[in-house]
């Protein structure tokens, strides 16, 4: 999912979170339990061995991490990478720990979104910077198992009567808009699922369409994944605000890590994330830095 055009247009954002689907570089997206398998590119198990004598990374026992420039939260929190603070920080730190990296020994570099999916020589081991793993991709570059499940989000103007809602059964009588043929709509109808009369459903062509009809009022709220809900709160619709994240359903589109095509720390780094996956350790992490931090709970 991560930003077709979120790389650059999250750059005129302050504060917008630089992942929207409809940005940067990406698709589409919902969302996976914590505890779902990951999906990586290249077999992620039976690596030999993963530590930092025997890796065989950009420089030896060390860790370089890229990300774009400006980072944004709440997947970066000050444009700090190197802080720990944020979403995806906090995940590089936990990767390289993973891997025995203390974190004197993790480097950060930039990265732009475009030089990241590009089949050309990487400056970094890694990057994280809310790159969705599409199929078109792994053609040019490798990805580690799914660090995030990109969640289906509620976006409301702070004036409507919806925006504090707390559960689901809290939408009743909402007008809920979504883009037509995306995972967002389909989460109208197959999370939400609004019964007869009680919720009623617009389809727009266009997300631009959608979010306009947000703005002039005509809907209560629209869906769209969490990164873009991040960004049209923080950027696009003023006084806007995340209602809640949608439970999570189905086989959601993930973001990865991005290495070199056919590096060998591509095995390593997916075992570190299956392995915090497995432990808790991202769900711990999405919980402070994107369920609580960035005001989006999840509705049940």
């Amino acid at each position: 999912m991560r930003r077709i055009a979120f790389a650059s247009i999250v750059c005129a954002a302050v504060l917008a979170t630089a992942g929207c689907a409809a940005s940067s570089g990406g698709g589409g997206g919902g969302t996976t339990p914590a505890g779902a398998p990951g999906t990586s590119n290249s077999g992620s198990s039976g690596a030999a061995s993963c530590t930092p004598s025997t890796m065989n990374t950009r420089t030896p026992g060390e860790l370089t991490v890229g990300t774009d420039s400006p980072a944004y939260a709440p997947w970066f929190i000050d444009n700090n990478p190197s802080n720990g603070k944020g979403y995806e920080s906090a995940v590089a730190y936990a990767v390289a720990k993973q891997l025995g990296y203390p974190r004197n020994k993790v480097k950060w570099v930039v990265a732009s979104f475009n030089s990241v999916i590009a089949p050309t020589p990487k400056n970094f081991d890694f990057d994280i910077n809310q790159v969705s793993i599409l199929p078109s991709r792994k053609q040019a570059v490798d990805f580690s198992s799914g660090y995030y499940d990109v969640a289906q989000a509620i976006v409301a103007l702070k004036s409507d009567k919806y925006a504090k809602a707390k559960s689901l059964a809290d939408l009743k009588g909402a007008k809920l808009g979504a883009q037509q043929g995306t995972s967002s709509f389909d989460a109208i109808n197959n999370v939400i699922k609004p019964a007869a009369g009680s919720i009623s459903v617009s389809e727009f062509p266009t997300n631009i369409a959608a979010v306009q009809a947000l703005k002039n009022g005509q809907i209560d709220g629209l869906v769209v994944d969490l990164p873009t809900g991040l960004y049209i709160t923080a950027a696009q619709v003023h006084g806007s605000t995340i209602v809640g994240q949608l439970p999570v359903q189905g086989h959601p589109e993930q973001f990865g890590l991005v290495l070199d095509k056919g590096s060998s720390l591509t095995p390593c780094v997916s075992q570190a994330v299956d392995a915090l996956r497995k432990n808790g350790t991202l769900a711990t992490l999405q919980k402070r830095w994107l369920t609580t931090s960035a005001g989006a709970p999840v509705l049940h």
